[in-house]
């Protein structure tokens, strides 16, 4: 499998060689059980330890980005669940992958100091801190293989968890109980809901004369608003648990809405509250991205444009959870309505074109003329223009005389 061409384009600056021999990596450790809440804290160079089961490619994408030496991962990279992406993008960046090394390791290390990898060996001094299994692209290679063969599987869950979903909110979907009012105006007006996953630097990026043109309501989900702010973008809602959004998005002024449990449990809404900030409450099963999408079309989208959101059945089994089976079931209720950025970028056309720009130049340069023709201040004004030139072209002769 190859690397997605987005990451590859990337890959060049980030891809190091291979350690050998005896020399190994010895670099500052950072550990930490959640990959998202790691890649917040990692640095160049830096020795990532992990606890991943399945790393799925928005989470490789991270740990290559952040430019690290090697990552250590306590559980298996690849399970055989499904065909994740993840660790044939790390693998193919050049970093060092080693697996199960165990859930022990975040005891035995320390934030920040320096430990050496040799192999699979994790070690301080001569001591050896851990040791797994290190992977390489061959090895990868056979354990996707073995994972497609159980792709079965996988789809058989997927559909049992999709019909658990249907059942239990089925008044949501089919009628929009429960989805609260905003106080952001999207009734007839195009929205862009900016996830921080696939690919959505270059899709965000392609959107600009898109954007520029059509003003749409900007919704950022969790960590997608501060996705909006590094690209010069300021999101009007923002959606989510509230678990990846730093306090600079917090403060940007978007209206705020908690994504809670069904059963109205909303860990998000005591971070905001601690903060000063006033936030609309939604309990729903399923992922953020949903709830941003069941906004929109509930308060009356007239389009609604995903950035980085899951479009493919490869991308929803990446994600490696059962409330997957929400996002397809969301996308059959928004219907026509929802477009992925990448279409928008390849038909989106301005709707002023440059043979209409050239025009309007040549037909204010036309009407210029014709009033200095006209008015006796014009008249006098050609007249020393016509002079200048004349003095201009006797100077030119010149020069060549």
């Amino acid at each position: 499998m190859k690397v997605p061409t987005a990451l590859s384009a990337r890959l060049p600056r980030l891809r190091r060689a291979k350690p050998t021999g005896m020399a190994g990596v010895t670099a500052p450790v950072r550990a930490d059980r959640r990959t998202k809440n790691l890649t917040k804290r990692l640095r160049p160079g830096d020795i990532a330890i992990i606890d991943h089961v399945d790393i799925d490619r928005v989470s490789a994408e991270a740990l290559v980005e952040c430019g690290v030496s090697a990552v250590v991962n306590a559980a298996r990279s690849i399970s055989g669940r499904y065909p994740n992406l993840g660790p044939q993008l790390i693998v193919e960046a050049g970093i060092p992958l080693v697996d199960e090394v165990g859930p022990e390791i975040f005891a035995q290390v320390e934030e920040g100091e320096r430990l050496r990898l040799e192999g699979g060996v994790l070690m301080r001094g001569d001591t050896v801190v851990a040791k797994g299994t290190e992977q390489d692209d061959e090895s990868v290679k056979a354990a996707m293989i073995e994972a497609r063969a159980g792709l079965a599987v996988q789809l058989e869950a997927f559909a049992a968890n999709t019909m658990e979903y249907l059942r239990r909110e089925r008044t949501l979907l089919l009628e929009g109980v429960g989805v609260p009012d905003l106080a952001t105006q999207i009734e007839g007006r195009h929205v862009l809901i900016v996830v921080r996953g696939y690919h959505y630097r270059e899709d965000l990026a392609a959107l600009r004369p898109y954007i520029r043109e059509y003003q749409p309501v900007i919704i950022g989900v969790d960590g997608g608003a501060d996705a909006l702010l590094e690209a010069g973008y300021r999101p009007d809602i923002i959606v989510g648990d509230f678990d990846s959004v730093s306090d600079r998005a917090l403060a940007c002024g978007a209206e705020l809405v908690v994504h809670a449990y069904r059963d109205g449990r909303a860990p998000g809404l005591r971070r905001l509250t601690e903060l000063g900030y006033e936030a609309v409450v939604f309990p729903a099963t399923g992922t953020s991205e949903d709830v941003a999408m069941m906004l929109a079309d509930d308060a009356g989208a007239a389009l609604i444009v995903a950035v980085g959101t899951h479009a493919t059945l490869e991308e929803f089994l990446d994600k490696g959870r059962a409330g997957m089976a929400s996002t397809f079931l969301t996308r059959l209720r928004v219907g026509g309505k929802l477009v992925d950025a990448k279409g928008v970028s390849r038909l989106h056309r301005s709707r002023i074109s440059p043979w209409t720009l050239l025009l309007l130049v040549a037909a204010s340069l036309l009407t210029i003329v014709v009033a200095a023709y006209s008015s006796p201040a014009g008249q006098v004004y050609m007249t020393f223009l016509a002079v200048r030139w004349d003095a201009f072209l006797y100077w030119l002769t010149g020069l060549f005389a």
